[in-house]
């Protein structure tokens, strides 16, 4: 059995929690990693997420414009650390570097 750096750990955690709308079970699978495993350490890293829905509502409605600037500025966070956690991934299974 492979030992995870300590590193890849936290960063396979911090997606989950940057990833609101994923399960445990997607982003498992986006990292090629076993779904109890990521499991087990969102529990170790004490990792949560709200539940259930916002008590918070904004005093009025963004403008479709402003929504869709938000909601393509969150995709690109997005993008940009699944590919950092690639390009890490990446450089360590080659071999160019420990973690």
């Amino acid at each position: 059995m492979k030992n995870c750096p300590p590193q890849s750990k936290a960063d396979s955690v911090a997606l989950y929690q940057s990833w609101p709308e994923a399960t445990i079970r997607q982003v498992a699978a986006d990292l090629g990693s076993n779904p109890e495993t990521l499991r087990n350490w969102v529990r170790a890293a004490g990792a949560s997420r709200p539940r259930g829905r916002r008590t918070e509502v904004p005093a009025e409605p963004p403008t479709p414009l402003e929504a869709e600037n938000a909601a393509l500025r969150k995709k690109v966070r997005e993008l940009e650390e699944e590919r950092e956690i690639l390009r890490k991934a990446a450089k360590y299974f080659t071999g160019e570097t420990r973690w």
